[in-house]
């Protein structure tokens, strides 16, 4: 979901909550709910405000997606070099256009290492990367970011998605092969926006990831083990998937909902499993669900939570940005899922 620049705003009113909270028993719902209700209100009135105030930007120039033949085994490099050809002239236009950050990203995204399944430099950017060799792996992951994730904030994401190949690489048993996707294959709402506080963005976004999601199993094939790993908002996207993809795990990491109330409702075949960080403040945000102007606002119960059913796994006391450090036992445990080493998944 990302939301790092609300981080204090919100820490400040948990201070205050606890500080209400060391009061009298008796007023202490009412003062948890003012509380709820003052968050959700800031979180609308930075809505309202600040894409109002980014409304004038210019778009950034860039040509249209390559065509490109249907994924599989054999059109894989045709693809990656296509979305290399297509990022460079996208760097081009971008410098003509005066945007130096975003000729720069996309240039990094042309360099000849780099192995992008699409590619989009319009507006915010789409991209999808790989990591490993996709057409013979027998493990894959499959990364899905939350908010403000464009190609200007790309590096942040790719960061994530490496750390994870390299530990795969490093922890995967002798000749189990592995594979990293990084799927930035929607619009993420913007750290504050009315479009973060709703599903609307993760309806437009399912679709996507069901159908990326049948075109990966038909390049790796029938056997490979593929796993949803879901950051923040993108929990919200991968909890409007899940009924359809063919996939083994889905992990939710820093959820703020997934706009159900249990694992069950996910209808999913796969092992749902979650986990949040010591550190990270969407413990803070109200996980309701309630019609607010007449649009659904907030994504219902906490994954986390006995209630909602999911396999709760240990994530350390990092932050909400913290899940794919290296280092981190977030990673850790997530590598183990990936990898089917469940029963070394240490537990919360």
């Amino acid at each position: 979901m990302g939301l790092e620049t609300v981080a204090v705003a919100e820490r400040t009113a948990a201070a205050a909550q606890a500080s209400e909270e060391r009061g009298n028993d008796e007023n202490k719902g009412r003062r948890v709910g003012r509380w709820r209700r003052g968050l959700i209100a800031a979180l609308i009135t930075g809505a309202v405000v600040i894409p109002l105030s980014a409304a004038t930007r210019p778009e950034i120039p860039a040509p249209a997606p390559a065509a490109l033949a249907p994924l599989t085994a054999a059109t894989l490099d045709e693809a990656y070099a296509a979305n290399r050809a297509n990022a460079a002239e996208a760097s081009r236009m971008a410098a003509a256009h005066g945007d130096d950050k975003r000729a720069a990203a996309d240039r990094a995204m042309a360099d000849p290492s780099r192995r992008f399944l699409s590619f989009d430099g319009r507006g915010a950017g789409q991209a999808t990367e790989v990591f490993g060799d996709l057409a013979h792996a027998d493990r894959i992951a499959v990364l899905v970011p939350g908010s403000d994730t464009s190609i200007d904030t790309y590096d942040r994401f790719r960061a994530g998605a490496l750390a994870l190949h390299q530990r795969l690489v490093r922890e995967a048993p002798e000749g189990t092969r592995t594979a990293v996707v990084a799927w930035l294959g929607y619009r993420t709402p913007g750290t504050i926006s009315a479009t973060v506080l709703t599903a609307d963005r993760a309806e437009q976004a399912a679709p996507h990831l069901r159908e990326f999601i049948g075109e990966l199993r038909r390049t790796a094939g029938r056997k490979a083990h593929i796993s949803l790993l879901c950051h923040s908002y993108g929990t919200v996207v991968c909890g409007r998937a899940a009924a359809d993809p063919d996939v083994a795990d889905i992990a939710l990491v820093g959820s703020p909902g997934t706009g159900v109330d249990s694992a069950a409702a996910l209808h999913t075949r796969a092992r749902v499993w979650a986990a949040r960080g010591g550190d990270d403040w969407i413990e803070e945000v109200p996980h309701v669900r309630a019609d607010l102007f007449g649009a659904t606002v907030g994504f219902g119960t906490d994954p986390v939570s006995p209630a909602f059913g999911a396999q709760v796994f240990a994530a350390g006391t990092g932050g909400h940005s913290d899940y794919f450090r290296p280092g981190s036992v977030a990673l850790a445990n997530l590598t183990r899922i990936v990898l089917g080493d469940t029963k070394e998944v240490t537990r919360a």
